[in-house]
């Protein structure tokens, strides 16, 4: 008896017996996930990897790419290539040839020849050289500094041999100063008002030139603060400077590493997370790196120890921003077809007292990409206007902003949506018909600049944004009938929340000289959006007809509510 006790205890210690006690069709993890996702891993991370100037294929780049590969292998999980057909936790590294030699700088300075103060310096202004720059001569270039107002006089200028300096992005000097001109560099300064350079004097926003192996080009992009000192020196007289810079360009390859948690039922749907690895920023994309392992490596430990199952794969992809994520997405149809939900991790983890802005979840395309008013706004990113025809209704854009609002109350943390951007690692999911939607931050008065430090890192939102977007996962990964159900109820709510809101923006646009049947058009639009997104959750069964009274229930209010408004708008 006692043997067979041990026995039982023993098999229940197993992976199988254990998550087989967790009810996996739960509308919430969000008690266990707020108190195991601390967001140490994520903040580890991200101190690691902003230390490096991130390139595809350089030296940062690829540490970054194998410090996550350790990170999962102390995690538990198994290199593909070692790993049997049982194995649930895999990774792989997929290594491809670079086609473009990848970049890397060493060192840069810049001085005025006659001060002894240098105007930049690489050791404080990372991202002083532009990208594909080539190095100077190793006593630097000595010339002189020609300052354009007006590119358009470049054409009848002599610049040869000269320093180019203009209030332009360098891409807009290169063809006419370099190329034509025989300029013997350029620099510019062009950093956006919503950097707020008078404030944030040293920041430099990184900029590139084309590669050119012929002419092997070099170009600066300037502070503030240094392009304020150049133009007042100017006005004193003609200035020479001195320019050092040392790159290395080389032949690489091309790394992306992809994680996999397999479904214990159904493995071939699954949830992607894709965090992008390149630039040379904490937040920027550090942090999105950082969460995406925690969460790989906690949903690994919660699963080892039978605290959780999931019915669907969840897989973590990190590597060139869109283009690993469209690779993934289009190189194999059959695992295409089989990816549920896609979800870019790009730029969260802000101090937002620091850099401001609030913490956003980017929406799928829905009709605020087509008329932006009341609570929506685009951020300074900007939107190009939509149309109809472009929408792409799904229940994930609501579910996912009512999961994370949930985790706002609970932890005091502001949670916003936009609408429909673009520019992440959700166009290429989206691109492919697959549902998607971003989750970042902004505005960032530090966005792509050299300040983008890990100083401006809050683990705290590490920790909210993790815990919030593991608890949505498993619920979708697990999902049944009673969490569909659960879903259409929640789309339905707010869609008739967004109805409401709907009708007030109409009244106000008609008070205001709108015309009523656009109104009319607007209501509709949404009333068709949403009765379209409650469709889609279909997609959470194999038998889709268990759903249908719910589906048809939800529609039917959501068409009603709608009518309702028009008849307001009517009178």
């Amino acid at each position: 008896m006692l043997k067979k006790s041990v026995l039982v205890l023993l098999t229940c210690v197993s992976f199988n017996c254990l998550a087989q006690q967790f009810p996996k069709n739960t509308l919430s993890y969000s008690d266990l996930l707020n108190q195991e996702f601390t967001g140490d891993l994520a903040y580890e991370t991200t101190a690691f990897i902003e230390k490096y100037w991130r390139v595809v294929g350089n030296t940062g780049f690829n540490k970054s790419i194998y410090f996550i590969a350790d990170k999962l292998e102390k995690a538990g999980f198994v290199n593909e290539e070692n790993a049997s057909k049982n194995t649930r936790l895999t990774y792989r590294i997929e290594k491809r040839p670079l086609k473009k030699p990848t970049w890397e700088v060493v060192d840069a300075v810049v001085h005025l020849s006659d001060e002894e103060q240098p105007l930049l310096l690489q050791d404080t202004n990372s991202n002083m050289v532009a990208l594909n720059s080539y190095s100077t001569p190793k006593e630097g270039v000595n010339a002189e500094l020609i300052y354009i107002e007006n590119i358009s006089e470049l054409k009848n200028m002599d610049v040869k041999g000269k320093i180019v300096f203009a209030e332009t992005n360098p891409f807009f000097l290169y063809n006419q100063a370099l190329l034509k001109g025989g300029a013997a560099g350029i620099m510019t300064y062009d950093n956006p008002s919503y950097l707020q350079p008078e404030k944030n004097t040293t920041s430099i926003q990184f900029r590139s030139i084309p590669l050119n192996s012929t002419l092997k080009p070099w170009a600066i992009a300037l502070s503030y603060k240094a392009k304020e000192h150049l133009k007042k020196r100017l006005k004193e007289g003609a200035i020479h400077l001195n320019v050092k810079i040392e790159t290395k360009i080389y032949e690489s390859e091309e790394l992306t590493i992809v994680a996999d948690i397999k479904g214990s039922g159904n493995p071939k749907e699954r949830l992607v997370y894709s965090a992008h690895v390149q630039e040379p920023g904490a937040n920027d994309n550090a942090t999105g790196v950082g969460v995406a392992l925690e969460m790989a490596s906690l949903t690994a430990k919660l699963i080892n120890e039978g605290q959780i199952d999931i019915e669907r794969t969840l897989t973590f992809l990190w590597g060139d921003e869109i283009v690993s994520t469209r690779r993934y997405v289009e190189e194999d149809e059959t695992r295409a077809k089989d990816i549920k939900w896609g979800i870019s991790l790009d730029m969260v983890g802000e101090n937002t007292a620091i850099t401001g802005g609030t913490f956003l979840i980017e929406k799928m395309p829905d009709p605020s990409a087509v008329w932006t008013r009341g609570k929506d706004k685009h951020t300074e990113w900007g939107g190009s206007p939509m149309s109809l025809s472009q929408m792409q209704p799904h229940y994930l854009n609501d579910y996912l902003i009512d999961k994370f609002e949930t985790q706002g109350k609970l932890a005091n943390w502001v949670v916003e949506t936009n609408p429909f951007e673009g520019g992440s690692d959700h166009m290429p999911f989206l691109r492919n018909n697959i549902p998607s939607v971003l989750f970042w931050h902004f505005t960032d008065q530090f966005y792509h600049t050299d300040n983008d430090r890990l100083d401006k890192v809050s683990k705290e939102t590490l920790k909210n944004v993790g815990a919030a977007a593991l608890n949505a996962s498993y619920v979708l990964l697990n999902a049944q009938k009673a969490v569909a159900a659960h879903i259409i109820e929640t789309i339905q709510k707010r869609a008739i929340a967004r109805l409401d809101e709907e009708l007030k923006q109409g009244q106000l646009a008609i008070e205001n000289g709108g015309k009523r049947a656009t109104q009319i058009k607007i209501i509709r639009a949404w009333e068709d959006w949403y009765i379209k997104a409650i469709a889609t959750t279909q997609d959470m069964m194999a038998d889709s007809a268990i759903l249908e009274e719910s589906i048809a229930k939800a529609q039917q209010m959501v068409s009603e509510a709608a009518n309702s408004k028009i008849t307001i708008l009517k009178r």
